[in-house]
């Protein structure tokens, strides 16, 4: 009997009577299978389509093989499904399934025009990093870096993918804010240490209406936590009042915005807030008869025990006015923990324990939001010299996050992982091996048979197919909404 010949055969550890043997000769194969569902959002909502149109491009088109809109679809689609860093696109130029998410024409790159580019469909990281390298200008004597971002019309397009995928207008919408840290461990312009964190930073401010991301403003950590809120929030709120007239807006956030500055601004400006109130001697001495009694129930109970008191205050100086403020008296096990929430929202229209409990305490659901954006989708990865390119790649991971939250709102809808986070959409959803075959007609995918997560993917994948849109050029606002069957 002969024995069967393996050119570069692998040799493992043997099964029982049975050897296991392995060779890299499977064709093409990716591990990035499940990012065609991300085609498939991108391809109804035009998300990265919307987003690149806020680059312009300088370059000799007679010169280029990768168009911006390429490109930007090429680091979107890879953060999303987990490659960090420009330096993993020198690996990833061969894989024809993310030359297909990015739209290249051809997915094998055999018609490259260098010889040495053959084989390898997308931009390597010398090409990527021309979108978040190139200053506000185009400098002639530059050869390379003539790309350049319109930073205000990027901040526009969040709220513009925000509008667009609404039905019909809401009653009500809350803007939860919040900044968070970015550690910096280079010498990027804007460095500063921060005592709060004990370390080295930026302060980036985060504003979210629910799951929808709708600013995220690179900082230096060398200011108020609030600082820019007004100005954010003037823009934020004016381009929502453009297309919905009628919404009623509550903005939300804990102490680091409780400012005069921003609470005179929301009473200017019909706009309803909920901000944490940092205690001090005067708000507990107010509340010293609750904190009593809830110190009382706790004995009797041996449970932690709430009593709120709803009152009026005002500080001595840095507060314009007099406003209503609900207390929280608590007693746990540890001892007493007293909490104030200062509001615009009238007693008649939700009561101190409410306010508290179901409005204040649900701005916690945005802290999620920011750890998918950092832990799953890279946007601490700021490590370029200057903060226009460190604001940009924050804004890249930000598109990724945007296209995973369409995927999650209306691919899994429905499904078990209506409610699942980023990466574990990601390990789910998008991890599948599948082998890729490039023809003149057709780019076949063939999965894994083994896959655990078919039927949610086929479910997933149905779900998308319902959403019905008008397109239209990405440079016009509004885009039309989608009409969901």
């Amino acid at each position: 009997m002969k024995t069967e010949c393996r050119a570069q055969g692998l040799e493992f550890q043997g099964l029982n009577s049975r050897a296991v043997a392995g060779n890299f000769d499977g064709g093409a194969i990716s591990s990035d299978g499940g990012g065609l569902l991300l085609r498939e959002v991108e391809k109804r909502l035009r998300v990265i389509e919307r987003f690149a149109a806020c680059f312009t491009d300088h370059r000799d088109p007679d010169l280029i093989e990768h168009t911006v809109g390429e490109l930007a679809a090429q680091r979107v689609y890879a953060l999303a499904l987990g490659y960090e860093d420009l330096n993993d696109h020198d690996l990833l130029r061969n894989d024809p399934l993310l030359a297909t998410l990015a739209g290249k024409a051809d997915p094998t790159g055999a018609s490259r025009v260098r010889e040495r580019d053959r084989g390898k469909a997308l931009a390597g990281k010398s090409t990527l990093n021309r979108l978040e390298l190139t200053g506000e200008a185009v400098d002639p004597k530059n050869r390379y870096r003539k790309i350049v971002a319109d930073m205000g019309a990027i901040e526009r397009f969040f709220v513009d993918v925000f509008l667009s995928l609404h039905k019909k207008a809401p009653k009500r919408i809350v803007l939860d804010l919040d900044a968070t840290d970015d550690r910096i461990h280079g010498g990027q312009a804007g460095r500063f240490f921060h005592g709060y964190y004990g370390d080295y930073c930026f302060l980036p401010l985060y504003i979210f209406c629910g799951d929808d991301l709708l600013c995220a403003k690179l900082r230096p950590s060398n200011i108020d936590a609030s600082a820019g809120s007004v100005e954010e929030l003037t823009r934020i709120a004016g381009r929502i009042r453009e297309r919905w007239p009628k919404v009623k807006i509550v903005i939300r956030g804990d102490s680091g915005f409780c400012r005069e500055e921003i609470m005179a601004w929301c009473e200017a400006n019909a706009v309803d807030f909920v901000l944490g109130l940092a205690k001090n001697p005067r708000l507990k001495e107010i509340l010293a008869a609750e904190l009593d009694e809830a110190r009382r129930l706790h004995e009797e109970s041996g449970n932690a025990s709430r009593v709120f008191k709803d009152f009026l205050y005002r500080t001595r100086e840095s507060w314009s006015r007099e406003r209503r403020v609900v207390g929280k008296a608590e007693h746990l096990e540890k001892g007493s923990n007293p909490r104030f929430v200062v509001t615009s929202i009238a007693p008649e229209e939700m009561d101190a324990r409410t306010l508290y409990e179901r409005e204040y305490c649900a701005r916690g659901e945005m802290e999620n939001r920011i750890k998918e954006q950092q832990l799953d989708l890279f946007a601490d990865r700021t490590s370029a010299h200057e903060m226009r390119s460190n604001q940009l790649r924050l804004w890249f991971s930000s598109v990724a996050y945007t296209l995973v939250n369409a995927l999650r709102r209306f691919g899994l809808r429905g499904t078990d992982m209506e409610r699942a986070q980023c990466g574990t959409i990601r390990e789910k959803l998008f991890k599948i091996g599948a082998q890729v075959k490039v023809s003149v007609r057709r780019v076949l995918i063939s999965f894994s048979s083994a896959w655990p997560w078919r039927e949610i993917f086929v479910a997933v994948l149905r779900n998308l197919q319902k959403i019905r849109i008008n397109l239209i050029a990405p440079s016009l606002p509004p885009p039309r909404v989608p009409q969901i069957c």
